[in-house]
């Protein structure tokens, strides 16, 4: 029985869920890039950064290539530049929204 698109959205959304792998696929969206420049913008721990690459070279978000000892990832396709366009779009109405919220609040507290 196939998977329902709405659980391959979930999963597909699951697979995005970790700060590292968002970092790398928006450092990503400027060009290809080897690990070590990975490593020397993100700061993790090398294995940590081999984890979640792998993740994200599975689901087909970014592919990989080696020349000699160097390997250097990039996005699969632009498709993805554009979610993470979205995402900051959407993440800025929101956050504008709480301000807002957190401005209304401090102006509603009794003067002490």
């Amino acid at each position: 029985m196939p998977v329902p698109l709405y659980e391959a959205k979930a999963e597909f959304f699951r697979m995005l869920g970790h700060p590292v792998r968002i970092r790398v696929l928006e450092l990503l969206q400027d060009g290809p890039k080897p690990v070590r420049d990975l490593l020397a913008a993100i700061e993790v721990e090398p294995s940590n950064l081999s984890q979640q690459l792998a993740v994200l070279r599975r689901s087909g978000i970014v592919t990989a290539t080696r020349s000699g000892s160097t390997v250097v990832y990039e996005l699969a396709g632009g498709d993805v530049a554009e979610l993470l366009a979205a995402a900051r779009r959407i993440l800025s109405v929101l956050l504008a929204g709480r301000q807002d919220l957190l401005e209304e609040l401090r102006a509603a507290e009794p003067a002490r």
